[in-house]
This record gives C-alpha cells, sequence and structure tokens, in this order.
C-alpha cells in the first residue's frame, strides 16, 4: 500500500481555537468528513460548515460534566485501525466504525493552571484525559494517522493541505507523530512534578523551548540552550547570548543574589569567578573600585549590578570591552551610552525566583542536589580566638563569605573596606590559592595590612593562617570542623589574629 494517504475524515476537538478557523475551511473545501465535540463542535458550526458529533458516532452523550466525551472504542478504534490490515479493517465494518485519518487535539493548559497560582481543584481538572489519549493514539498510527496536537503546528499542517490537496506523505506523518510524543511527554512531565513536589527521588526533566547558540563551549562543539531566558531577562541590545556567556551569567545572577536589597553593589566575573567586586554609596563608585580589583582580567567580562545603572557608571563602563552587562535597570541616558557598542548584550534582570536544584551530568548518569541556600550571617559565628573581629572586620568576612561561597575551590577570598582585593580561584591546595591571591593583589598595589581572609573550607595546619599573618591579614572566616582546628587557633592568640568559623562549608566544583 502507498505510503501517501489522503485524508478523508477528521477528528477535531481542541481547548485554543486561534488560528483553527483556516484549517477547518481547507478541510472542508477538499470534502473532509469532520467530527467533534463541545465548544469545537459549536465554533465549527458557527464557521457554517456541516460538523458530525462525536456522540452520534458513540451513542453516547458527553457525560461526568465532560470530563468523558471522546473515550469509546468508536472513536480509538477509528483511529487506532491498521489500513493495510485485513481483519482491522473487518472489525470497522462489523462494529460500524468510522475511518479517521487526521486528530486535531490540544491539551488543556495545565502549566499555565498552576502558574496562576490556581487552587488544587481547578489544577486537577486540567489534566487532559481524552486530549493525551487521542494524540497518543494518533500519533502511534502514524503510518495511516495524521496528528496535529498543538496550535504551534497549525501554520505548517495548513501548508500541507494546500499543497498537497489533502494528502500526506509518511516523513510528514512520522514528524508530526514525533512532536506528539514530545508534548505529551512534557504534559506528563508537569503533571508530575507538580504532584511530587520532590519527595519522591526521580529526575524528570522537560523543556519544549531550545535556543540553538552558536557553538558550545568551543567552536568545535555543537550548543544549545533548554529554557525560557525571557522570563527572567528582558534583552535590550546586542547580539545573542552564546554558551559561555549563560555560564557567566548564570554565576553573576547568584553571586549578586547575595547581595540583593544591599548598599549599591558592582562585580565584574570572569569564567564563572568574580574578578572585580565592591559595594560602596554609587554605583559609579562600586564600579570604579570593583574593576580596580584586576583591570586585566575585566576586559571581555560579564558586569553585574544590584541596583540602576546610571549614566555616570555608564560612561565609565563605555571605555571598558565587555560581553554583557545586566541590571535591575537602566537611566535612559545610561542606555544611551552602553547602546554604542553594537554587540554588547545588556539585559535588565527581572525578580523571578531561581531554582532550587542543581543538576550536572556525570559519567553515565545524573548528579542533583539542593541549591546551596545559606548565606553566612552573624548568627552563624563562632568566636575561635581570644581576640575578637572588630565591628568593620565582622562586616568585611561576612562579605567575603559571601563571594567565597560563590567561587570555585578550593578558593581563598581577600577583602577590605567591602572590596574584593583578589580570589585565589579553583586552585588544588588552599596554600596555593592563598599565594596566588596574595601575588594578586600586590601586583595590583593594593595594601594587605587589615584586610580579611575567607576560606571555603576548614584549615587542617596552621600554614594559611600563617602566610597570611605575614601578609598583613588579620582577621579569617572559615566553616571550622577540622580535627587540628586548634592548630591554627592557637596560631592565631599568638599572633594576635581572630578567627570566626561558620560551621558552613561552601565547595563549590
Amino acid at each position: 500500500m502507498s505510503t501517501s494517504k489522503t485524508i478523508k475524515s477528521a477528528l477535531i476537538s481542541v481547548f485554543h481555537k486561534d488560528g483553527l478557523a483556516p484549517i477547518v475551511q481547507k478541510l472542508n473545501e477538499l470534502d473532509v468528513t469532520i467530527y467533534s465535540t463541545g465548544g469545537t463542535e459549536k465554533f465549527i458550526k458557527e464557521l457554517g460548515i456541516n460538523v458530525v458529533p462525536v456522540d452520534e458516532v458513540t451513542s453516547y452523550p458527553s457525560i461526568l460534566g465532560g470530563r468523558v466525551k471522546t473515550l469509546h472504542p468508536k472513536v480509538f478504534g477509528g483511529i487506532l485501525n491498521r489500513q493495510d490490515n485485513e481483519s482491522d479493517i473487518a472489525e470497522l465494518a462489523e462494529y460500524n466504525i468510522p475511518q479517521i485519518d487526521l486528530v486535531i487535539v490540544d491539551l488543556y493548559p495545565f502549566e499555565k493552571t498552576v502558574a496562576s497560582g490556581a487552587p488544587e481543584q481547578d489544577i486537577v481538572e486540567k489534566i487532559d484525559i481524552g486530549g493525551i489519549s487521542l494524540i497518543r493514539a494518533s500519533a502511534k498510527n502514524f503510518k495511516d494517522t495524521f496528528t496535529v496536537s498543538s496550535m504551534d503546528q497549525y501554520d505548517d499542517f495548513l501548508e500541507i493541505l494546500s499543497e498537497n490537496k489533502g494528502a500526506t506523505t509518511i516523513e510528514q506523518r512520522k514528524k508530526f507523530a514525533a512532536k506528539s510524543f514530545n508534548i505529551s511527554s512534557h504534559y506528563d512531565t508537569a503533571i508530575f512534578n507538580y504532584f511530587n513536589n520532590n519527595e519522591e527521588p526521580a529526575l524528570k526533566i522537560s523543556e519544549t523551548k531550545a535556543q540553538v547558540l552558536r557553538y558550545g563551549e568551543n567552536p568545535h562543539q555543537k550548543g544549545y540552550f533548554f529554557g525560557d531566558l525571557e522570563e527572567i531577562f528582558d534583552k535590550l541590545h546586542g547580539k545573542e547570548l552564546s554558551y559561555n556567556n549563560l555560564l557567566d551569567v548564570d554565576a553573576a545572577v547568584n553571586l549578586m543574589a547575595e547581595f540583593k536589597g544591599e548598599a549599591p553593589t558592582f562585580a565584574i566575573l570572569k569564567h564563572n569567578n568574580a574578578c572585580g567586586f565592591a559595594q560602596r554609596e554609587s554605583i559609579s563608585q562600586a564600579y570604579s573600585d570593583a574593576l580596580a580589583g584586576d583591570p586585566v582580567s575585566a576586559f571581555g567580562g560579564i558586569l553585574i549590578a544590584n541596583t540602576e545603572i546610571d549614566a555616570a557608571t555608564a560612561e565609565k563602563i563605555h571605555t571598558l570591552f565587555c560581553e554583557v552587562v545586566i541590571a535591575p535597570s537602566y537611566s535612559d541616558e545610561a542606555l544611551s551610552i552602553l547602546k554604542g557598542k553594537k554587540n554588547r548584550i545588556i539585559l535588565i534582570q527581572k525578580e523571578v525566583a531561581l531554582p532550587q536544584t542543581t543538576i550536572r551530568t556525570c559519567l553515565n548518569g545524573n548528579l542533583v542536589q539542593d541549591k546551596d541556600n545559606i548565606t553566612d550571617t552573624l548568627e552563624h559565628l563562632t568566636y575561635a580566638t581570644n581576640n575578637k573581629p572588630t565591628e568593620s572586620e565582622l562586616e568585611d568576612l561576612l562579605f567575603a563569605s559571601k563571594l567565597c561561597k560563590n567561587t570555585k575551590s578550593n578558593t581563598i577570598i581577600l577583602v577590605k573596606n567591602k572590596q574584593l582585593l583578589a580570589g585565589g580561584t579553583g586552585q588544588t591546595s588552599r596554600v596555593d590559592a592563598l599565594n596566588q591571591a596574595i601575588e594578586k593583589a600586590t601586583s595590583f598595589k593594593f595594601d594587605l595590612k587589615g584586610c580579611v581572609m575567607a576560606s571555603d573550607a576548614f584549615f587542617p595546619f596552621p600554614d594559611c593562617v600563617e602566610i597570611a599573618d605575614k601578609a598583613g591579614i588579620k582577621s579569617v572566616i572559615q566553616p571550622g570542623g577540622s580535627i587540628k582546628d586548634q592548630l591554627s587557633i592557637d596560631y592565631c592568640n599568638e599572633n594576635g589574629l581572630s578567627m570566626v568559623m561558620t560551621g558552613t562549608r561552601h565547595f563549590k566544583h
């Protein structure tokens, strides 16, 4: 039998009617028999087109408040029969089952209902039963049946109808079937995740919005972003975000979330780590002091502010080559200045809740964990040494701890007067991280006397506090927890350093 099929009958039952009229009119023009139910039946009749109610086929009315309309052997037999199977065709004739060549169905808006904050009863009623069954049945029988399962497919389907006068190829039917299973699996995932609420250890991820990136981490790698960037950002200007841009933007957003609602704060990131960071009375001064932390690494970096960027700040930024600028808002003049570079990406960050789990591929599976949502505060601190930090040192210690939490391990962060002087990032030993930070800070002419140090893990030996002491560092924040904590505490007590412990480790691999 030929793989080309001409549509002679169709079942149409949709929630969204937008864009449906041209398809119905084209089917009518092609003398296709149309079966329908409820609101869709009424819609088709109002177009002046003949339609056969499904209950005339099934001899059963819509029951249970519309919960059961199409769940009937005469409907599913018409969809699932194999047209090259003599037994199937004989049973259609025996039981007076009409052949159905086309199914146009969409699903109740479950995700939108959940997002609206509707009560559970309303959400449950938006779990589609008949629609999902019709989609699965027709997609399964793609050899003989064409499936349109979303209004997003209407234009493509209408083009097929018009060009081929109602005939479809096996390739077209299989392609639309694949889309249908994509829609149905996504729908089921959304329902499971709503009910599960992370109680059962199961990883079900479904994203239907894919953005093709120029390439992945390197030009020889393909790259995609699955998600909705428009939900979190308004993109005002510039080229498309790349794979590496997105990783840096993610790091920037998570870092700045630690400083939400605080005084004007500015960060410059490179390779997911802050290379410049400062908090000041004005965003302009915060940018200047952040840039001073490492003006070399800032080249080509990702910039983020926790408050509106004004013209004065924009003038300074404009002299730097940077990939992305992120802020909650911009003054009109600032925006005009920043748009002076055609490729510079300018984003407004919206108030959107970030995911509370992190997922990454690992070996032949995935690692899933809760997001590190603990931010060290005064209440978390244990004063380990006889010498106590001053009030200003405490502020710097907590400031440094937030930076440390968002920097690749092993890391040491040096801070003075709420300015990042330097960080040792991603080192294989804590001593290397500290030496890297000290060397970097001194290369940019920072005076380390009186600065504070944060570590993402405990000190099993006193070597780090000894190196810090000789560099002029006077106060340390670390999680504690080593069986040899006392060695570092003793050194601090003997040499006038203060040390506080948080009790929480912030590794970031």
